[in-house]
């Protein structure tokens, strides 16, 4: 029986990641993610598998990301009974992710519905459900990095840090041939070095085959001593003006990244002064599984950390439910409020930004990427008004747009990846759009001397070929 890589989800671009390794006659996916950015490509999640789910025999997951474990539920309604092996922490924020994609499928699912039946339409039903989500997390098994295990017969697996965030992990597979072991490195996603709170990316030696991603390989990053710099500086001005400031963040990540700093830099920052609101049942469950793996993180996080794991924050108040968020909407002054949506396109965030957006005092800090029709991105284009909940409202408040804090590598930190791999392994690049992708294969060849390939959907390796 041959030994193969086949390559289906984010060969090409950037989500949806889902490769396919055929061992003894065995099939495990790496990754079952789920593919985003805009109507058009999230319908595709509907489309069958481009194999059967019920001849998979088990998932090798890197890491919680939704376009990356975000189809796992889909896996398992359609047939898929075998283990999904992820890293310990990443175990614990895959059924926080995939219960709250969950929530928002069956109440978009329900809206379109009510909206059919007026037209005399049929209803629809939500891609997944909070019960298929809980049945994913009855499958999950973790693993500590560096614990070399067996996947199924014919292929051991190692998790070690990608440094992207709490529980991502690189693996490298050793797999049996018809002509002897191969060993298959797959990066997931990577994260910069010298970042906060995690440990920077590992670089496992002896591979004979790299699958990479590539999603900044274009792209150089912000010098972050320079967005701490900035954050700094608007802190002081929101204290000055005296008003609220509002952060838009991503529950898993940006978030905690937020806190740290605030907790680094209460000092200097002078952040006795708020009251800081993480308001996100997400978040503050994201944060939970950060605080409760403290051995995760990297040695100046663990110093600056209390002994539960948290940053020393006293002013900090942990927002669960509808009343304690709307209390917040009360305060006109001093608040720093951290809620979700990052792109503003739904969640606690958009109230704060309803009863804020109109203060010429207040303040918002936008520190991620926005999706042109966000409101997120409304606002970075500086729009005069914008609407929220059906009423428009006037945009007086400051805005400030922070770089820099990408929990992914850009083409620099990729290649040092590399390079720490040891020799000259053919790469193949995938999880990025055509124009990263290239690049990134020019700067590897560049700075490595080394063969890259870009595979598309459908193509295949064959593992006993290999030299």
């Amino acid at each position: 029986m041959t030994s193969s890589l086949e390559f289906y989800g984010a060969a090409g671009e950037v989500t949806g990641s889902c490769h396919v390794l055929r061992v003894g006659g065995r099939s495990v996916l790496l990754d079952c993610g789920m593919i985003q950015g805009g109507r058009r490509n999230e319908a595709r999640n509907r489309d069958p598998f481009p194999f059967d789910p019920a001849d998979i025999d088990a998932v090798v997951l890197s890491h919680a990301h939704l376009d990356h474990s975000g189809r796992l539920p889909l896996l398992r309604q359609r047939g898929f009974r075998g283990t999904i092996h992820t890293q310990n922490a990443s175990a614990g924020l895959v059924p926080i992710l995939l219960a709250d994609a969950a929530s928002l499928a069956e109440r978009d699912a329900t809206r379109e519905t009510i909206k059919r039946a007026r037209s005399g339409r049929p209803p629809v039903k939500p891609l997944f459900t909070a019960s298929d989500a809980a049945g994913v997390e009855r499958l999950l098994r973790g693993h500590i990095y560096g614990e070399t295990f067996e996947v199924v017969p014919g292929l051991r697996a190692t998790f070690y840090d990608a440094g992207h965030i709490i529980g991502s992990a690189c693996v490298q597979l050793r797999v049996e041939t018809a002509n002897g072991p191969r060993t298959l490195t797959f990066s997931g996603d990577l994260g910069q070095y010298g970042t906060p709170i995690l440990e920077d990316p590992v670089s496992p030696e002896g591979s004979d085959l790299v699958l990479m991603e590539s999603t900044y390989g274009g792209r150089l990053h912000r010098e972050r001593s320079e967005t701490v710099a900035e954050l700094g500086h608007i802190l002081k001005r929101a204290t000055e003006t005296g008003g609220n400031l509002i952060v838009p963040a991503f529950a898993i990540g940006r978030s905690q990244e937020l806190l740290y700093l605030l907790g680094k830099h209460a000092n200097d920052w002078q952040v006795d002064r708020w009251r800081i609101f993480l308001d996100s049942p997400m978040a503050i469950e994201a944060s939970e599984v950060y605080w409760s793996h403290k051995h995760l993180h990297d040695d100046e996080a663990q110093r600056l950390a209390n002994a539960d794991g948290m940053p020393p924050l006293d002013n900090l108040y942990l927002t669960r439910s509808p009343a304690e968020s709307r209390v917040i909407n009360r305060l006109e002054r001093g608040a720093l409020i951290i809620a979700g949506s990052g792109m503003c396109n739904g969640g606690r965030v958009l109230h704060h930004l309803k009863h804020n957006l109109w203060r010429p005092n207040a303040h918002v800090v936008i520190v991620g990427w926005q999706a042109p029709g966000s409101l997120g991105r409304r606002l970075v284009d500086r729009h005069d008004s914008v609407r929220i909940h059906g009423e428009t409202i006037r945009v007086r408040a400051q805005i400030h747009t922070v770089g820099g804090l990408s929990a992914h590598g850009d083409a620099a930190d990729l290649s040092r990846w590399y390079g720490g791999l040891g020799g000259k392994p053919p790469v193949w690049l995938v999880h990025g759009e055509p124009d990263s992708g290239e690049a990134l294969a020019d700067r590897l060849q560049r700075d490595h001397d080394c063969r890259v390939t870009r595979p598309r959907p459908g193509d295949r390796i064959d593992l006993d070929a290999l030299a």
